[in-house]
Formats: structure tokens, sequence, C-alpha cells
């Protein structure tokens, strides 16, 4: 089959599995290793969206033209140029017609996206479901066969326990079985404040006695975790992953929370979902907010930073 390849610089995110690895905070931390020295692009597929083809994000886009992921990119990041389109091959093109072209485009979630020969690919595997545990689907949640991580220059187990040692580091990369020029990196979440939806206030832990927690991702349960290590009380709506809310979805929400029978009471997000939420006006007089969320990558930092810039600063 056809496979394309550009003169940009291309890196791709992706994983094996259906989601729920991690590849939104993995962009992220590509965008601020590089967008300083580099005129950064994102190019992802804007799953969720209404829209159709190729679009640019601009100041009135919300989550139904571009999707939420597309626009937490360029809600966070004003010195990037962010696009859609789930055609990859149309979407270069039409991101190399520009004026003002790109020293390199991010493709998120373009793992099995074989129509572009990627310059670069890094693939994702969760720590507590690695892809060598899993099985295809329907069995499993492998959209395609373990082998196929051959495809990738880089391997990274994300959503690592802060306590994980070097032995059980050294354990798992003998178990994912990477080829001669692959590199295996571990990374873990870092959780940051709780801000709000509506004016980017900080919300604090310590003045909050019950959260009704909302989220519309795959795996919820690391932020889950998170909160009640926090000692707070939750309750949890969870929708299925880049859920489209309903007005009957948000009317729960809102009478879900008016019954909490607390004074300090707060709906907590993740970013992802603010995206959506946020365009719900129902939802303006209720303290929303979302928790910050970046990747950490664990004792071989400086060795894969370098690796991504020396990729992109050559030839």
């Amino acid at each position: 089959m056809k496979s394309s390849e550009f003169d940009v610089k291309t890196i791709q995110v992706g994983n094996l599995s259906a989601g729920g690895t991690g590849k939104t905070p993995h962009v992220e931390y590509l965008i601020r290793l590089l967008k300083g020295d580099y005129k950064t692009a994102t190019l992802s597929r804007g799953y969720g969206r209404i829209k159709t083809g190729y679009q640019k994000a601009k100041e009135t886009s919300t989550a139904q033209d571009i999707g939420d992921e597309p626009l937490q990119f360029y809600s966070k990041f004003y010195d990037i140029s962010v696009y859609v389109d789930a055609k990859r091959v149309n979407g270069i093109i039409n991101i190399m017609s520009q004026e003002e072209l790109p020293d390199l485009v991010i493709m998120d979630d373009a793992f099995q996206h074989r129509a572009i020969k990627s310059g670069f690919s890094v693939l994702l595997t969760d720590y507590k479901s690695p892809f060598y545990k899993d099985f295809m689907l329907p069995t499993g949640n492998l959209r395609e066969f373990s082998y196929g991580k051959k495809r990738a220059d880089v391997i990274i187990v994300t959503k690592c326990p802060n306590d994980l040692t070097t032995e059980k580091q050294g354990e798992m990369e003998s178990k994912l079985k990477a080829t001669g020029n692959q590199q295996v990196f571990f990374s873990r979440i870092k959780y940051g404040k709780l801000r709000s939806v509506w004016d980017e206030s900080v919300l604090e832990f310590d003045s909050i006695d019950e959260l009704l927690l909302i989220t519309g991702i795959a795996n919820p349960k690391p932020l889950q975790n998170y909160l009640e290590e926090k000692n707070k009380e939750l309750l949890h709506l969870k929708f299925p992953d880049h859920h489209s809310f309903t007005d009957k979805n948000i009317q729960n929400i809102i009478t879900t929370f008016e019954n909490i029978k607390v004074e300090n009471k707060f709906i907590v997000t993740t970013e992802k979902d603010a995206m959506r939420l946020k365009s719900y006006k129902e939802l303006v007089k209720y303290p929303v907010y979302y928790l910050d969320i970046e990747i950490e990558i664990i004792s071989k930092k400086n060795e894969f930073d370098k690796l991504i810039k020396n990729y992109v600063k050559a030839n």
C-alpha cells in the first residue's frame, strides 16, 4: 500500500491499544521540548468533532469544530499551530501550503496511520497493561498485534508508579523485547493544580469537603486514585472516552452536584473534558475545575530529550 513521506520533520505519538496510555500529555511534553527552537505544529484526527475535513485551530474554534485534544493544545500553547484532518496525508499537504511553514509536525495518535511514513515514532504502553500482556480486540484491548512495535523508534512505558525501581524497569524492558535500534523509556504522571474552567483561578485542596468528578477518558482510575489519596469525599460520573455530552448529561451533572449536602463542594474534571464542558452555559454558575497534568521521563530524561532534538536537528 502507498505510504507518503514529506520533507517536513514528523514525529508520531501512538499506541497499540485502544486508548488510555496518555498520548495527550506526551504530545504536550514534546511541544514544550521543541517549540522554543523550532516552529512546531500538531496534526490530530480531531476525534469526536462535528465538522469534518481539514481545519486549522483559531480563536473561535470549539471542541465540536476541532476535537477536545487539539483545542487543548491550542488553548495552552499560543506559539504553535494546531491542525486536524482524519486523512493525515491531506493534512500535511495543506499544512505545507501555508505561507509560514513549520519545522516539524507532531502527529497525535497516528501509529496505525500507515499512509504516512513518519520520520520518528514514539510508541506508548501503559505500565499496568503493557502490550505483551494484552490481546487483540475484542478479547483484549489491542488495535493491532504486538509485533507492530517494531515500527517504533522509542517505546515509553507510561503511568509508572513513583516508587518504580531500576530493577523493575529492567525486568519490563526485557519483556518488551525491543529491537536493537529501539530505546525504552519510562514516564509517570505529575498532577498539578486545580484550575477554574472559567477564569483559571486556583483551588486549594484543603478548602474542599467533597468533589464531583466528571470524566470522559479511556482510563480515569489514576486520577480517581489521586483525588482519593487527597482524602476527599468523591462522587464519580464516568462517561466514555471523548464523550459528547448531551443536555440530559449536563442536567444530571447539575442535579447530582446540587444534591451533595456539604458547603465546600466542587466539580472536578480532566483538562480534556473541560474543553467540551466549557461550551455549556448552564454550567457557568457552578464551580467547575480541571486538574493540571504533565508527564515526567524517569531516570533517562536527558537521553530522551537529546534523542528527539537530534532527530529534528538532523538535515
